[in-house]
């Protein structure tokens, strides 16, 4: 038998006695004047996370004259969607809006603040609060509703040992995610080290990988010399719906662009806006990239025709000259030179200052043997990156699952 087992056993043997939130807690209602909230004791929906205490940055303070207050044990709890699963246990004063409900326990001597924290975590609790929220596009949980809603209180003893093995449980969670990202860093180091080396053109380490002592002295040119054409896409008017509705075009967004091949797009345009726009078609394998923003640098290699916004640079690669791998295996390597040449507010990139980027162009056969080379290590580091997201989530499922069982105890009778 488990230890809770044991204890339901000693202390609880006709089963647990659930009550209504409302019977063991409240939530706040008291307000405070911003100005009373220390930098980075202001938490809006967007930073209810359990490791917010430990972030180095600071959350801004609000533009209203007045917050909810929060103390410490009090429960965060995120009261609009898509926002209605995340929660935080306070471990500071500071204030809050209206989109997150704080929720305080009236007697920590009857239910432990830790303890409330897990049940409103648990699958049951999260399918009631979204079944009762109302509104349209941004359903809100109803405060009535989820004061209702019941919840098993069984014994402090038993509380604490549930939140204590949960606690293990996410320790050991977070301990794997670390452990698994600084594993996927280090072979995406390793990766990048032996591309950059190898499009160094080191004469020992082109012998060693690629198995030739007959490499020849191998020139630099603009990465516009290897290609056949050169374009920008368009974005059709947003304010169109004859632009977008039912379209049939893979239409491809900065966003998009993510070191890597590109095999759909998440939005699509119609013929009439693609006539109507300066958004055009660019066939397969074409280098695609990113000139504006925060995805300014970033390399991709379209895999289907599509068209995309204007925010693409799209290289078709003349393989009489280069093959497309060894282009986009070449402007990936350049990343630092790219952000180099970065310019303006929002850190953009223009078509001059990519196409001018100087590459090594080698004879066609040794592009080919490069390729094979890193083509195998990206593949490696693409496996480990795949599984990495599914590792995590498998291991978050199995802490639910074991927080769902925990909670799930036999219900008191009444007499």
């Amino acid at each position: 038998m488990s230890s809770i087992d044991v204890l339901l056993c000693e202390l609880c043997p006709d089963g647990v006695e659930r009550k209504t939130l409302e019977e063991v807690a409240s939530y706040a209602r008291g307000r405070i004047g911003s100005e009373h909230i220390a930098p980075g004791c202001y938490i809006g929906v967007n930073e209810l996370l359990p490791d917010y205490r430990g972030r180095s940055y600071e959350i801004r303070i609000p533009g209203e004259k007045t917050c909810i207050a929060f103390k410490p044990g009090d429960v965060l709890l995120g009261n609009i969607r898509p926002y209605l699963k995340k929660l935080w246990l306070s471990d500071c004063n500071g204030g809050t809006n209206g989109d997150v409900l704080v929720i305080r326990v009236r007697d920590t001597d009857f239910v432990a603040p830790a303890y409330l924290k897990q049940v409103l975590m648990s699958t049951e609790f999260t399918q009631y609060n979204i079944a009762n929220s109302r509104g349209g596009k941004m359903p809100r949980g109803d405060k009535d509703a989820i004061m209702r809603a019941e919840i098993p209180v069984p014994p402090m003893e038993i509380q604490e040992e549930v939140v204590r093995i949960l606690d293990s449980f996410a320790e050991l969670e977070a301990e794997l995610e670390a452990e698994l990202e600084a594993e996927l860093e280090a072979r995406r180091a390793q990766y990048a080290y032996y591309r950059d080396t190898l499009l160094n053109f080191e004469r020992g380490v082109l012998d060693r990988w690629l198995g030739s002592s007959l490499v020849p002295n191998v020139i630099t040119e603009p990465v516009s010399a290897v290609c056949r054409r050169i374009s920008s896409g368009g974005t059709p008017l947003k304010s169109r719906d004859d632009y977008y509705v039912g379209g049939s075009i893979p239409w491809l967004r900065t966003q998009e662009v993510r070191y890597g091949d590109i095999f759909d797009t998440g939005g699509r345009i119609t013929e009439l806006g693609m006539r109507e726009s300066s958004a055009k078609w660019i066939p397969e394998n074409c280098v695609i990239v990113a000139i504006s923003g925060a995805s300014a640098g970033r390399v991709a290699v379209n895999k289907i025709p599509l068209a995309t916004n204007q925010h693409c640079l799209n290289m078709e690669i003349d393989p009489a000259k280069a093959s497309y791998r060894y282009v986009y295996y070449c402007m990936c390597s350049k990343t630092q030179v790219l952000l180099a040449r970065k310019e303006g507010a929002r850190g953009d990139l223009n078509a001059t200052r990519i196409k001018t980027v100087e590459i090594p162009v080698p004879p066609l056969e040794i592009q080919d043997r490069i390729v094979s080379v890193l083509d195998r290590f990206d593949a490696l580091t693409t496996s480990l990156t795949d599984g990495l997201p599914a590792e995590i989530e498998a291991r978050r499922k199995q802490y639910e699952y074991y927080r769902d069982k925990l909670l799930d105890f036999p219900r008191k009778e009444s007499a």
